[in-house]
């Protein structure tokens, strides 16, 4: 199969695979990776194999081809090809939340020399950073990729990253307990597609409609939080997206149990908890046994609370995400405590407060916990936060994190 035979095969499948007929599209892809003759053309069709795998959910097949295409991009030797598939190895790992490789990966991206994809792609790879970043907890270091990819989108004029970053951003503050920034980027997200989107794929509407919902139901907004994550289920399905139907499923099982409707919230969780363990997403298990050891709690069955929790720690450990073993570390002792097994308390507490010293998730004015409850925040161009409140009455100039860090003694 020559160049220009390539070409419209791969034109083809884009056309099925824009019609939600996948299947067809990926065989026609394979037929071309099976027989095109023309390495630029079997770099494009692995970059659609990746994307489309991506969008199915299918990350450990969305990771073969991500190594294919580098593989594919060394032989061609050019630059840009090398960038733009090291991108996909970096969103490969990211979804398979492997997340130190995902930031790897994307620094072996920014360290390529002069290649003209930095311009298109820089900040798609600061926005797999972040999300990498956040998947760690490291909070600071997620905004800072977070912001340095917005610049990269306002820079270029590309709205389509700006809602991606958006979405990213609400996760972040719904994560940091800011509930009105949790809203108000999803909701920045949703008026770039209703404005610029008319193009797009329906998967930006579907994104910024389930960022929508997590924030109103943590506002306790729970009707409005039903319908945007309704509209974002409906797409979904539509598209056969496996990992947004997932995360629907965690959302609906949050508001029935924020309702009080235990029999309706767990199904969904054991829904959400079969997809996720299917596509490889150990972060979203966490996120479902979090909301699992709730429901055991509120029934008064703190045995299978307890057993819940270990499981959820075990993947948090692994993954390395920080902020959900803090937050199982704080459910434990609460259990415990009621227990009476004073041991225990002490051991989740010592842990608890580890945890927070490593994600930085605290005050440096007041000295009190980020993300304990709801509360105004407020990022200092050092990508440091603090509560606004604590800001507006601090009357030294400069970021009191970064100074303190500055007087610290050196060792030679």
């Amino acid at each position: 199969m020559g160049q220009d035979q390539t070409k419209q095969q791969i034109e083809k499948g884009l056309r099925l695979y824009q019609s939600n007929h996948t299947e067809k599209a990926l065989q026609v892809w394979m037929k071309v990776l099976e027989k095109s003759s023309d390495p630029a053309g079997r770099f494009r069709v692995l970059g659609c194999l990746v994307t489309a795998h991506s969008e199915m959910g299918r990350y450990r097949e969305m990771l073969k081809f991500a190594v294919v295409q580098v593989d594919t991009a060394r032989e061609l030797e050019d630059a840009d090809f090398l960038l733009e598939s090291y991108l996909n190895l970096a969103r490969s790992n990211e979804k398979l939340c492997e997340f130190p490789k995902a930031i790897s990966y994307c620094k072996t991206c920014l360290g390529l020399p002069g290649t003209r994809a930095v311009a298109r792609l820089g900040g798609q790879v600061s926005l797999s950073m972040g999300n990498a970043f956040l998947g760690l907890s490291l909070f600071q270091k997620a905004l800072e990729s977070f912001e340095k990819a917005l610049r990269y989108a306002h820079n270029n004029d590309d709205t389509m990253l700006e809602c991606r970053v958006c979405c990213s951003l609400g996760s972040f503050y719904a994560q940091v307990k800011d509930y009105e920034k949790a809203l108000f980027f999803p909701c920045k997200a949703a008026e770039l597609v209703n404005d610029y989107g008319k193009g797009w794929s329906l998967k930006y509407r579907a994104m910024s409609q389930y960022h929508m919902a997590v924030a109103y139901r943590l506002l306790g907004h729970l009707g409005s939080a039903m319908e945007c994550c309704e509209e974002s289920m409906k797409i979904a399905l539509q598209h056969g997206d496996r990992p947004l139907q997932a995360l629907c499923l965690l959302c609906f099982a949050d508001i029935h149990r924020s309702r009080g409707d235990l029999e309706t919230a767990v199904p969904r969780y054991d829904s959400a908890m079969s997809i996720m363990t299917e596509i490889g997403n150990r972060l979203g298990q966490v996120q479902v046994l979090l909301g699992v050891t709730k429901c055991w709690v509120a029934r008064k069955a703190l045995d299978k609370a307890l057993d819940a929790i270990e499981r959820a720690q075990d993947l948090a450990e692994e993954v390395g995400n920080k902020l959900s073993q803090l937050r199982l570390h704080r459910l434990a002792e609460d259990i415990c405590r009621s227990k009476g097994l004073q041991r225990e308390v002490r051991a989740h507490v010592v842990r608890f407060h580890a945890c927070v010293e490593e994600t930085e998730l605290y005050c440096g004015l007041c000295g009190e916990a980020i993300g304990e409850q709801n509360g105004r925040l407020q990022a200092l161009p050092c990508a440091h936060l603090f509560h606004l409140r604590c800001l507006q009455r601090n009357i030294a100039r400069g970021c009191p994190n970064c100074r303190r860090a500055s007087m610290k003694p050196g060792f030679v």
